[in-house]
């Protein structure tokens, strides 16, 4: 039997830069219209925070013997979105709420130094400010704290809890959720 020259040997075809640079533009081309198709046929998310029932984690708090700083009830349109709620050896609460504007404000307590819950919840890099008096059922005199980023916070201690009230929300804000608060 006789052989024809090249029947063993592989197929070689010729391959060029420009090949496949075409082949990487079809590839591109592909993913695009992918992309687009789905942008058009996928349904509006809407981001919407989920509230919560922060007054029954309070209620859980007292049970256990823990006299957590909570507000007495939240202005119209502002809703709680987060609760830590920790009994046992090193209890803590931690309460996070949205004003009308979306705007951030919370509280922390736990038995540590204002400064832990400080660099914690404001900025390692925070600045001290003046104290500022503003009345509630837990302190009319509060130390206030800053970062660079617009951040804004007031603690005060209770007992042997450091509380610190803090936020993106408009200093106004955060001072009129102060007098909100009690024990």
């Amino acid at each position: 039997m006789s052989q024809q020259p090249g029947a063993n040997q592989p197929s070689r075809y010729q391959r060029s830069f420009s090949g496949m640079v075409g082949a990487m533009l079809v590839t591109l081309l592909v993913v695009l219209a992918f992309v687009g198709w789905r942008a058009l046929f996928r349904p509006d998310i809407e981001n919407e925070p989920e509230p919560i029932d922060w007054q029954e984690s309070v209620s859980l708090a007292e049970e256990a013997g823990l006299r957590v700083v909570h507000p007495e009830q939240l202005p119209e349109g502002w809703i709680a979105t987060t609760v830590d709620l920790r009994a046992g050896d090193i209890p803590r609460w931690g309460l996070g709420v949205l004003t009308d504007e979306g705007d951030y404000i919370g509280i922390r307590q736990e038995d540590s130094s204002i400064e832990e819950l400080v660099r914690t919840y404001i900025d390692k890099d925070y600045v001290d400010g003046e104290p500022a008096q503003v009345d509630s059922d837990v302190a009319d005199t509060w130390e206030t704290w800053s970062d660079a980023g617009g951040d804004h916070g007031y603690s005060t201690e209770v007992d042997d809890d450091a509380v610190l009230v803090y936020g993106s929300a408009p200093v106004e804000d955060i001072e009129a959720y102060l007098g909100m608060l009690t024990r």
